[in-house]
């Protein structure tokens, strides 16, 4: 029978608290967080599909896990400025995680989203990289594209966090679901803090079964959708991207979708 645990850990290793085996659990952790705290989420098997909420001010995900294990590191300083000023503050967390339900599992849904990805992150799916993030700065990870957040009004500071490619042309993208999955359809939000931003024109978006989409955009900070003949996948890759002819040098990525099922 499958049950999972939470856990909180301080950087010395040792377990600031703990709950029991359950479908269902959660924590009440009544201190402030200090450097090198993390949470641990445990699955008595690996491969399950969890809806997790490590952070009560950020809404919770339905992920899966791959590892007997999953950390997730809590951020502080320039790794915290991606979140609302409230998250991992205070002397009082609520941090709950549960087994997902069948029918959340099976249905039709956004399986790119994930607010608790992060750089090094192993055993928990969805999980974004990219081969260049504007200046190694946090509000310009990869990670960013994936948080469900679509404000790209503006840029630099929360809520407008994006995906930035450091004026690179060979910038690439990549979303890793860790297991098959089916996609039909992508929505991509373009930031668009126009004049200062600029945007792609084109696009590659190359699948792991060795097939790829070109998709074309329009300038607008709305998310654009594009219906793509249906895929069994395990990652993609956002790629070959063609910036408008303008003066602006800085186009980004606020937000990638990718509609679909469980293959």
């Amino acid at each position: 029978m499958q049950e999972i645990k939470l856990k909180v850990m301080n950087s010395e290793g040792r377990t600031l608290i703990t709950c029991p085996e359950a479908s269902e659990v959660s924590l009440v952790h009544a201190a402030e967080y200090q450097p090198g705290d993390r949470i641990i989420l445990e699955c008595r098997e690996p491969g399950c599909f969890c809806v997790i909420q490590l952070e009560d001010s950020l809404a919770p995900s339905l992920v899966y896990v791959t590892q007997r294990e999953v950390v997730y590191n809590i951020p502080f300083g320039e790794q915290r400025v991606v979140f609302s000023p409230k998250a991992f503050t205070g002397n009082c967390h609520l941090i709950r995680a549960r087994l997902a339900r069948p029918e959340e599992v099976a249905a039709r849904r956004n399986l790119a989203v994930n607010p608790y990805d992060q750089h090094g992150m192993a055993g928990m799916f969805p999980h974004s990289s990219a081969n260049v993030e504007t200046r190694g700065e946090a509000v310009f990870a990869s990670y960013n594209a994936i948080d469900g957040i679509y404000e790209n009004a503006s840029h630099g500071v929360w809520p407008y966090a994006s995906w930035g490619i450091n004026r690179d042309p060979n910038a690439a993208w990549t979303l890793d679901f860790g297991r098959s999955v089916k996609i039909d359809e992508l929505r991509v939000t373009l930031r668009a803090d126009f004049p200062h931003d600029s945007w792609w024109t084109q696009g590659e978006v190359a699948f792991s079964d060795g097939s790829a989409e070109v998709l074309h955009f329009e300038k607008t900070g709305k998310p654009q959708v594009f219906a793509i003949e249906p895929r069994v996948v395990t990652s993609l890759t956002f790629r070959s991207l063609i910036k408008a002819d303008d003066p602006s040098p800085f186009p980004a990525l606020t937000q990638f979708e990718a509609w679909g099922t469980e293959a």
